[in-house]
């Protein structure tokens, strides 16, 4: 699956969305160039295989550096990823702590927790990896990582238009067509689709340009900084060039969390509901910090030129 990528011609598409969250408005004409994009999300077969030829130490496999955070409780600064983990009952969603946990031992190879293993995981998508592992898998395969618009137009699979990546309906026919929650999040799961975590990659039907799981199964990183689009220097005239997110890089205080950087992600996960996290769609978007890593986010990977 590592070569298996599809060429795109570019073009002007909508970009965004005036018809769901804040930070997906305005919609607003892009055009992007010529690309090739990764047919499936990199999956955990291929993140092994990149390990093994670099001995590359993902953020989540390292302790915290106590210089970084005084203060601290080093039961804080073990190896450690956040992970999601289902309650029993109806709870606040206000407060995401009641379902996402910061668990010691988590990680790529340990995905539910530390007492979690691969077996059976090979063709799922690689998850625990902040933006600085994706890239650098992305690099050693000698591509990048998507931006933002290219992951978007990609996404929409040649429409520009509809509430999905495949029409106006969740489900065609009955069938689901992303690997999306089922049920009132995040304590009751009807596990329709089948999946109650991440599914093998190509389970679901394509998109338009051949593309699979550009929708729901796990969040995937883009290269851009995240930005609200109506900061974009746009013109109601013409689509914007291969527009970027906040291009420079800035620095901060890792003992802040509200001034870690962070890019943009995109596509939704297993864990977005219809009652919670309607993300499901090409043109949603959230912003994530560069340091963190999740059971639900992964990524893919560009050719340029």
């Amino acid at each position: 699956m590592a070569d298996s990528m599809i060429e795109l011609a570019g073009g002007v598409f909508s970009m965004g969305s005036n018809d769901h969250y804040p930070e997906e408005r305005p919609a607003h004409k892009a055009r992007v160039g010529r690309f090739r994009i990764d047919r499936y999300p990199v999956t955990n077969r291929e993140f092994a295989r990149f390990i093994r030829a670099t001995g590359h130490v993902t953020a989540a496999e390292q302790a915290a550096d106590p210089r970084d955070y005084p203060g601290a409780d080093p039961a804080l600064l073990q190896p450690a990823s956040v992970v999601f983990v289902q309650p029993a009952h109806p709870v606040d969603l206000g407060n995401t702590h009641n379902w996402w946990h910061y668990l010691p031992g988590a990680d790529w190879r340990h995905p539910r927790g530390p007492a979690s293993s691969l077996q059976g995981l090979d063709d799922h998508p690689v998850v625990h990896v902040n933006f600085a592992d994706a890239l650098a898998y992305a690099h050693w395969m000698g591509k990048d990582l998507p931006t933002e618009a290219e992951w978007e137009f990609a996404a929409r699979g040649g429409r520009d238009s509809g509430e999905f990546a495949w029409g106006d309906s969740l489900t065609l026919d009955g069938r689901h067509q992303a690997n999306t929650w089922q049920g009132e999040f995040p304590w009751h799961s009807l596990d329709e689709d089948g999946y109650r975590w991440t599914s093998p990659v190509g389970s679901y039907p394509p998109n338009g340009y051949g593309l699979y799981d550009m929708i729901g199964n796990v969040w995937e990183w883009t290269s851009d900084w995240y930005q609200q689009h109506d900061q974009l220097q746009s013109k109601p005239c013409c689509a914007i060039d291969n527009p970027r997110g906040g291009l420079r890089e800035r620095s901060h205080d890792p003992r802040d969390r509200s001034a870690v950087p962070r890019r943009v992600m995109k596509g939704g996960s297993h864990l977005c509901a219809p009652n919670y996290c309607k993300r499901y769609r090409p043109a949603a978007r959230m912003a994530q910090p560069i340091d963190t890593a999740t059971c639900h986010l992964g990524f893919r990977c560009v050719e340029r030129g």
